[in-house]
């Protein structure tokens, strides 16, 4: 079957442009198709914000020729666990776990800087942006995409299409996937503060009576050397609009009386953003012909950090299986080709979704037994070695079967 391309990526954020250095470093025709200039200055998932990477996660990196091109990274030493109001800590350690680092925090713009970088040196890669989507058409003969640019209607062919444009992805909506959607009543305020004491590359996870608060350790302030971090702070969507409000001094007065001052007093904070919290799931993650991954696929609550490296895993699975099934002389868009990569997927996912979501319902009940009885749970993983390194293990994206060296793809 003649194509345009093996495969056409549509989605050329973090999830989409480590999918297409994955396969285009493997000689593949791929095309990635994105609405907005695929720059770091424009694509707004390139923005100031602080990302969490697992142990995991810099690994798959490292084989995409990625790590060496990020140049803000703050190792994650230690995660600091606790529960406002209550006694209960748990207390990880880089140390105990024997790693360097139970993960890194890189500047989601740096990131997007070296996957530009990255993906201007693959030959076989055709990057369509900005572009819109305009149709898109999946079936065992072949796959078709329709995309406007430039005012110009235009038709490609692939072999295999991956959808990869987010959670509110408009491509699902237009191949009909239903997708399970829960509320959580709750949206994010992220910003990066600037606290009195250096934070010791310490990740704190506080759970608060509107949800949980994450601040996490970031590379120095480029014009001042003072210590920064990344704020996730979940606020009620009732007390979101008075929070957006409040000017710096009040929103770090604030903030300051739920996070404490384990960092110091707060002296400084940039631009705030907020991003409504729910939990997507699409109901089909595979057909024949078709892909979809990333938050497209699931888009989780931010608590530990977890949403982009579990859809870096599907980068990672992914890759693995096409190049694999490539060398086996295998269909690319083929339904059991693709099924193997769902299956291989599926415990991940609900595993990292189960966990996600309990721990977001279990802190959020104020029913005295309940809070009594999630402290001690807290108290017995700091004092249960075993218990403490498992919980590691899963913050360090280690927890599942990661994908074995096959056919030159070192993930």
């Amino acid at each position: 079957m003649h194509t345009d391309h093996d495969m056409i990526i549509v989605g050329g954020g973090m999830v989409g442009a480590s999918l297409a250095c994955a396969l285009a470093d493997q000689g593949m025709r791929v095309a990635v198709v994105e609405a907005v200039p695929l720059r770091a200055d424009s694509q707004p998932s390139y923005d100031e914000r602080g990302i969490a990477l697992s142990q995991g996660s810099a690994r798959i990196l490292q084989s995409l020729g990625l790590w060496d091109l990020i140049s803000d990274k703050a190792p994650i030493k230690q995660i600091h666990v606790s529960d406002q109001g209550h006694m209960g800590v748990t207390r990880m350690d880089s140390r105990r776990e024997g790693v360097e680092a139970l993960g890194y925090v890189v500047i989601a713009r740096t990131l997007g800087q070296a996957l530009a970088r990255r993906l201007e040196q693959l030959p076989s890669l055709e990057l369509i942006c900005p572009a819109r989507v305009v149709g898109l058409h999946c079936s065992p003969e072949g796959a078709n995409v329709r995309l406007e640019q430039e005012g110009k209607v235009r038709e490609l062919s692939a072999s295999l299409i991956v959808v990869a444009d987010g959670g509110q992805s408009s491509s699902r909506e237009q191949l009909g996937i239903a997708s399970q959607v829960w509320e959580y009543d709750q949206s994010a305020v992220i910003a990066n503060v600037s606290p009195q004491n250096d934070h010791q590359g310490v990740a704190f996870e506080r759970f608060t009576r509107s949800g949980p608060l994450a601040m996490l350790p970031m590379t120095p302030e480029p014009d001042t050397g003072r210590p920064r971090c990344s704020l996730v702070w979940t606020r009620r969507n009732d007390e979101v609009e008075q929070t957006m409000a409040l000017g710096p001094t009040e929103f770090l007065d604030k903030l300051e009386q739920t996070f404490g001052l384990r960092l110091g007093r707060l002296t400084r904070v940039g631009e705030r953003h907020v991003y409504p919290l729910r939990l997507i799931r699409a109901r089909e993650q595979v057909r024949a012909r078709l892909a979809v991954i990333g938050n497209a696929a699931h888009t989780l609550h931010p608590l530990a950090g977890q949403g982009f490296n579990l859809g870096l895993r599907d980068v990672a699975v992914l890759a693995e299986v096409l190049v694999d099934g490539r060398g086996r002389g295998e269909d690319l868009g083929d339904e059991n080709l693709l099924q193997r990569y769902a299956q291989w997927r599926k415990p991940d996912h609900n595993r990292v979704i189960a966990f996600t979501d309990g721990m977001v319902r279990l802190f959020s009940n104020p029913l005295a037994p309940v809070a009594l009885a999630r402290n001690l749970g807290l108290v017995g993983l700091d004092l249960l070695p075993p218990a403490r390194s498992w919980l590691a293990r899963q913050a360090m994206g280690l927890g599942g079967r990661l994908p074995r060296p096959a056919r030159g793809l070192a993930l």
